[in-house]
């Protein structure tokens, strides 16, 4: 993907045959606002909310991420295109908080692509976007995005006070959504990383209470947590902290749920890592070629870097042959070897 092409102002035209499946849009009317310096009303604010929430959609069930991003750099044309047109203050602050909203989905597609500086600066983008939207929760969410750059990077002491920011605003949103308990899972693994067990159980405590909230604690969209992510998220921060004995029955739990591609892959390699740490050759093996097949389909790049991580734990085992070959498999995903 050309990373120039991201801010480029497009028609409407690419998307309204791309997204052609959705029904109950106005199309000819958004097709008239695209097209023309038009003063937008509420009402198409609303649909091109819907079409935010079609792209999130198309997104989550893409099995390779990278295939939506044409759609999302058309539609973000034609957002900031609308931008540059006079309309009143509430027209002014629906337009940045679905730009906000699209931005961290553009975000998403270029951290899954392993392109962190350009994920970085949609975030950044993002976070101004919802602040000039006035809605905390979206500014939550891209604060802690951008912030889980410097998690994934293991770079915790700088991902700290983003998150510590974001956790206080998330006290200013709505407390019926989840987004002040999605911080404190990222929260968890940034204190798992820093090998703070107690500080990483009590993040993840309080990430529980998810499960109080009742009605619809997340939009499907740029927050999406609903508590099904903990077994999963405790352990991954676990193995972090090389705790098997905590990670393993909350792994196998998150192993036997529906899963997509991408978190299962995730899953897997984790077990694989747990089973480093445990000496138990079978183990490593047989997750991590289960994981190596989802990374193959879904060419992934935070699958693919996960799995790099394990393969680096590999290099004072290579005098092992299972784990010679496994490096060698391990290379075909990763590009490199232990």
């Amino acid at each position: 993907m050309d990373r120039r092409e991201l801010l480029r102002l497009l028609s409407m035209a690419g998307t309204l045959v791309a997204v052609s499946g959705i029904d109950d849009l106005d199309w000819e009317r958004l097709n008239h606002f695209a097209e023309g310096p038009h003063r937008l009303d509420p009402a198409v604010l609303d649909e091109y909310a819907t079409l935010n929430s079609h792209l999130w959609r198309v997104f989550v069930l893409s099995t390779s991420k990278q295939h939506t991003y044409p759609l999302v750099r058309e539609q973000l044309g034609v957002l900031v295109g609308a931008l540059q047109r006079s309309h009143s203050e509430a027209v002014h602050r629906g337009l940045c908080a679905l730009v906000a909203d699209l931005f961290q989905l553009a975000g998403e597609i270029m951290f899954d692509g392993n392109r962190y500086t350009d994920a970085a600066h949609c975030y950044s983008l993002a976070a101004t976007a919802s602040r000039e939207g006035g809605v905390f929760d979206l500014w939550v969410c891209a604060l802690t995005r951008h912030a889980f750059i410097g998690v994934y990077e293991e770079q915790f002491a700088k991902a700290g006070p983003m998150l510590e920011l974001a956790a206080g605003l998330a006290r200013l949103g709505d407390q019926a959504l989840s987004t002040r308990h999605w911080v404190s899972v990222v929260r968890a693994q940034t204190f798992a990383g820093l090998g703070d067990l107690k500080a990483c159980q009590r993040a993840l405590d309080d990430a529980e209470q998810v499960h109080q909230l009742t009605g619809h604690v997340h939009t499907g969209g740029w927050l999406r947590f609903d508590g099904s992510r903990l077994p999963e998220e405790r352990g991954t921060c676990y193995v972090a902290l090389r705790r098997p004995d905590l990670a393993e029955r909350s792994l196998t739990e998150a192993l036997g749920m529906d899963l997509s591609a991408r978190r299962r892959a995730s899953v897997l390699t984790d077990l694989a890592t747990l089973g480093l740490q445990r000496g138990d050759v079978d183990q490593v093996v047989g997750h991590a070629r289960a994981a190596i097949d989802l990374a193959q389909q879904t060419s992934s790049g935070v699958i693919g870097r996960k799995l790099r991580g394990l393969q680096t734990q590999l290099t004072p085992l290579l005098a092992s042959r299972h784990f010679r070959q496994l490096d060698h498999e391990l290379t075909t995903v990763t590009g490199t070897s232990a």
